[in-house]
């Protein structure tokens, strides 16, 4: 089941882009066990996605035992996943030296904000804290009130858990070469200032200022954004290149002359208030049956209610219902080795005794450890 059959990982319990390469590992088809605290405040949620598809065991990270236990495990696996900050998984004694010296085929693979070391690798900080500093948060927005927050796709999920799903899988492949582990340092900031990569390539070109929503991609342009609708409703409009440019001006029945400069800066403005008054003059809906499916680049814009009902999406079966939940599929599709959702999120610490048996732990060592505080 899944390309990574097979694939043994151990992950330290924390949250965001961390849960979130686990769950891409296990929705790949890898064996993930979540190394949870002891009596941690909260025990989970059945309907907490990001925690699907692993099973959980409860451990005391303070206790010798327990972290004689997570070293065994570590002994066992092919991957770790940790996101505590830069120093905590060392000061534990689990750190990369250790756990390789153990293991010396582990990927060591590190999830932080700011990275391992540089100025600010000790400071907390979210999301929003990194892409700021990254420079993405500042490129987005309007020009004229504070950037807004862009959920937190970009920082934990894109900049950083991909980029981290990323390295664990190049990582495994480098060593059926080398024979050998290696440690990745995930970086949210480095994550997401990759991301940025077309953008100073445009800049270095003229072909983008650093002003907020006055460029193409931004919102700046008339013909890529978002428009609201007559019912409150809004659509998208990506209408690049002149091809599509021109259909968008005979579906919305233009022959305004001034529209044929697609690329004049100075007029966008002017041209977007004209398409404003457009757009408002029909329903999302109207508009969907006008433009849906055509080659002008459109999309109505869903809510994460909506999204799971568009026809589209139903077809493709882009979200299902697991576990009485409604959420995204496994992604990306393979033809072979196709993966999906191994379980529903866990409790912490539901399968201590069945995650120990299974990877070879002996029933004595087991209640020797329940005895001592450990597990």
């Amino acid at each position: 089941m899944g390309p990574l059959a097979g694939i043994k990982v151990v992950e330290m319990a924390a949250i965001g882009p961390g849960p979130f390469c686990a769950m891409m590992l296990s929705d790949m088809g890898a064996e993930v066990i979540r190394i949870d605290r002891l009596n941690q405040k909260g025990s989970g949620h059945r309907s907490n996605v990001l925690y699907r598809g692993r099973k959980s065991m409860a451990v005391d990270l303070k206790n010798p035992g327990g972290v004689s236990l997570t070293l065994e495990l570590i002994e066992k696996a092919d991957v770790l996943v940790e996101g505590f900050r830069p120093g905590v998984m060392e000061r534990l004694g689990l750190g990369p030296d250790v756990c390789l010296k153990k293991n010396p085929k582990l990927v060591y693979g590190r999830m932080t904000g700011w990275g391992q070391d540089g100025p600010l690798s000790q400071a907390a900080g979210h999301d929003i804290n990194y892409i700021s500093v990254a420079g993405a948060l500042g490129a987005m927005g309007y020009s004229d009130r504070p950037p807004p927050p862009p959920l937190n796709l970009i920082g934990d999920f894109g900049g950083g858990a991909m980029y981290l799903l990323a390295g664990i899988l190049a990582a495994i492949i480098e060593r059926n070469t080398s024979g050998q582990g290696q440690i990745i340092d995930t970086a949210m900031t480095d994550g997401t200032a990759s991301l940025l990569s077309a953008f100073f390539g445009y800049m270095d070109m003229g072909m983008w200022t650093s002003q907020r929503y006055s460029n193409r991609l931004d919102g700046g342009s008339y013909y890529y954004c978002s428009y609201e609708c007559k019912d409150g409703k809004y659509i998208s409009i990506g209408s690049l290149e002149p091809q599509f440019y021109a259909l968008l001006l005979e579906k919305c029945k233009i022959v305004d002359e001034s529209f044929k400069e697609q690329f004049d800066q100075e007029a966008w403005p002017v041209k977007k208030e004209k398409m404003i008054e457009v757009f408002k003059s029909k329903t999302r809906d109207e508009w969907c049956s006008i433009m849906e499916g055509t080659d002008v680049c459109f999309a109505p814009v869903l809510d994460l209610e909506e999204a799971p009902a568009h026809p589209h999406n139903k077809a493709r079966n882009t979200y299902i219902e697991f576990n009485g939940v409604i959420q995204p599929a496994p992604a990306p599709r393979f033809s072979r080795t196709q993966g999906k959702i191994q379980s529903a999120p866990a409790l912490a610490g539901e399968h201590t005794d069945e995650i120990l048996a299974n990877w070879g732990i002996n029933a004595e060592e087991i209640e020797e450890l329940k005895n001592a505080g450990a597990i």
